[in-house]
Parts: structure tokens; C-alpha cells; sequence
């Protein structure tokens, strides 16, 4: 299949009008946006739970050990195809802004609560992540709503997580 023709297959897949530079222009952002949620990936593979969590007492309801890389991967597909709607819809703009922004947060909460073993901080940061998830779904529906739809499953992953960060916390503090 030639390089015209995979251009062709796609402008019919995607109902899109664009030549096909243009398109090609848009998947290298694509890619871009799946190069950010891999840093963030490899910031969670650098600070492993390990031997200190695993001492941890957890709640009952804490999830497999092998849940949270498949789950993350998942999520991580659908961040970084998320930013990449947002930035063809409205390019760089607070919204985009607000998409870094919580790719920051994400990537802060693994050497914040593994790395430096502070629960507490970890709560706070996942607190604030929280919160800019929402800000990003409550916004994105109005102006991208595929995107808004896409960060719902981790809006209630990071949920989760808050409720298991707090709970360890809890359980660990003398």
C-alpha cells in the first residue's frame, strides 16, 4: 500500500477534507502528545511501590498489584489522544494549558508518594490533580466533548486512587 494511498484510506476514515500533508502534520502531533504521556509512564516505572509499600497496611479493597499497569496504560492512551483533540480543536490555549498542567501533577504524584515516601504530599498532589481533571472534563464538554468523555474513566481511576492514597496514609501514621 503506497504513502497516497494509506492518505486516502485515512481522509475516508476520518470524513476529513485536509490534504494529506496537513493530516500528516496532525498525526506527528499526535505522536507528540503520546511522547508526553510516555515521560509520564516512565516517571511511574522510575518510582516503584517496591519493598516500602509492599510493608504498608493497606485496605482490603486495595486493587491487584498487576491492575495498575494495565490500567495506566489504558488511561495514558486515552490522555494523550484527549490533549491531541484539544489541540486540533483549539491549538494552545488554556485548555491545552490546563491538560499540561494536570500531565504535570500526574507525573509529580509517583516520585512524590514512592520516591520520597510522603503520603501526605501524595494526597495533596493527587487532591490538586483531581481537581484539574474535573476543570478539564467540566470545560473540554463544552468545546471538545470527546475529549471531555475520554478523561472520565480517569477521573474515577485517580478517584480511587486518592480514596487508596488516604486510606494508606491513614493506616501508616502513628
Amino acid at each position: 500500500m503506497s504513502q497516497s494511498d494509506i492518505c486516502y484510506l485515512s481522509k475516508f476514515i476520518l470524513s476529513s477534507s485536509e490534504s494529506c500533508h496537513a493530516m500528516t502534520f496532525t498525526y506527528g502531533v499526535l505522536l507528540f502528545f503520546f511522547g508526553l504521556v510516555l515521560l509520564a509512564a516512565l516517571t511511574g516505572m522510575m518510582f516503584r511501590p517496591g519493598v516500602w509499600y509492599a510493608s504498608l497496611n493497606k485496605p482490603a479493597w486495595t486493587p491487584p498489584n498487576w491492575m495498575f499497569p494495565v490500567v495506566w496504560t489504558v488511561l495514558y492512551v486515552m490522555i494523550a489522544i484527549a490533549g491531541w483533540l484539544v489541540w486540533s480543536a483549539v491549538g494552545f490555549g488554556p485548555l491545552l494549558w490546563l491538560w499540561f498542567a494536570q500531565l504535570a501533577l500526574n507525573m509529580a504524584w509517583s516520585w512524590i508518594f514512592f520516591g520520597r515516601k510522603n503520603m501526605a504530599l501524595g494526597f495533596v498532589d493527587i487532591l490538586l490533580l483531581m481537581a484539574l481533571i474535573i476543570a478539564f472534563i467540566i470545560i473540554s464538554a463544552i468545546v471538545v466533548p470527546m475529549a471531555s468523555f475520554l478523561f472520565m474513566p480517569y477521573l474515577a481511576w485517580v478517584m480511587l486512587a486518592a480514596a487508596l492514597n488516604f486510606s494508606i496514609w491513614r493506616l501508616n501514621t502513628g
